[in-house]
């Protein structure tokens, strides 16, 4: 009876494995795990981030008090604090969610300090959107059939874009994982949506005029590994979902995606890869951008429409 309850070992130092990597095969002790994870994300800060050496360069880590941005934050820490001509500021925007955002917001301040960064946060109020426990009553009480995380995403991206140019943000890092990005791209393939499978970060090639580039460099790191480092670095952490992302069009992505990766090991990194391949050919073809950006007429932020979606959604929630 005690075979069944073995601890398979670390395939590189023999001690008790935390994770089975079935895409490589390898079994992985918390140490090796968490090397693994560094050299993932330093491959990515490198391909990602061009550091000028006579410049100053200032990066806006978007954080939420969730492992991703927090595992991202560090790893972004320990490998530029010592450069004296880089800043890294940490920003958080409260969406206004009772029980879910005052306990994260927490958390991503707690990290800030703990690493000695600057750490702003804005609320939706403060950009003039409504908060989002009003925007799911009304959605309730309507026929409206978006969902909350349709509002949330559009606000939030107008939250990070503000915390940028507040702080004079140069790139802005964000928390997206292998399965975070996989799901996007699914996604978009469902709905035929060539443009914004070639608008994904990392912008390191693909710049979008008038906006601070986005860099992604958890974007190789599996969301089980990036949770299990972040457990294994004792990171202040908020573990919880958002109460209202029931529904979203994201989640039932994700079931399927962790499927497909349970049946075919290496499925998530493989549409990642496709994607890049798209965005390679398409900028080998010389072939312009069905739509080009302008400035949305009611807030100036950079949108493909007459009016940006923020402005169009706060539209409808007056």
């Amino acid at each position: 009876m005690a075979d069944l309850f073995e601890v398979p070992s670390c395939d590189k130092c023999r001690n008790p494995a935390i994770h089975h990597q079935v895409y490589s095969g390898r079994m992985m002790c918390g140490s090796h795990l968490a090397e693994s994870v560094r050299k993932k994300v330093s491959k990515a800060l490198r391909e990602q981030l061009t550091i000028p050496r006579d410049e100053n360069l200032t990066i806006l880590v978007a954080i939420s008090g969730g492992k991703d941005s927090a595992v991202l934050l560090e790893r972004i820490y320990e490998k530029l604090n010592k450069r004296r001509n880089v800043t890294i500021v940490g920003g958080c925007v409260d969406e206004g969610i009772e029980g879910y955002r005052p306990p994260s917001l927490e958390c991503a301040r707690k990290l800030c300090e703990s690493l000695g960064i600057r750490f702003e946060t804005v609320s939706y109020p403060e950009l003039g959107f409504k908060e989002m426990d009003e925007v799911v009553e009304k959605i309730v009480h309507s026929n409206d059939k978006k969902t909350p995380c349709s509002y949330c995403g559009v606000f939030r991206r107008q939250g990070i874009n503000h915390l940028a140019e507040r702080v004079g943000a140069d790139v802005i890092a964000l928390g997206h994982n292998l399965d975070d990005m996989a799901q996007t791209i699914m996604m978009n393939m469902q709905n035929g949506d060539l443009e914004r499978t070639l608008r994904l970060a990392p912008h390191t090639s693909t710049p979008l005029e008038g906006m601070a580039p986005r860099i992604v460099p958890l974007r190789w790191v599996p969301e089980q590994e990036v949770h299990l480092y972040a457990i294994h670095k004792k990171l202040p952490i908020h573990h919880e979902e958002c109460p209202h992302g029931e529904g979203a069009l994201r989640f039932r992505h994700r079931d399927t995606i962790a499927k497909m990766e349970e049946d075919v090991p290496g499925t998530r990194h493989g549409l990642l890869r496709m994607a890049d391949d798209v965005k390679k050919l398409h900028a080998s073809s010389g072939v312009q951008r069905k739509t080009i950006p302008i400035n949305c007429p009611e807030c100036g932020q950079m949108c493909s429409g007459t009016l940006c979606k923020a402005c169009e959604m706060k539209k409808l929630m007056e």
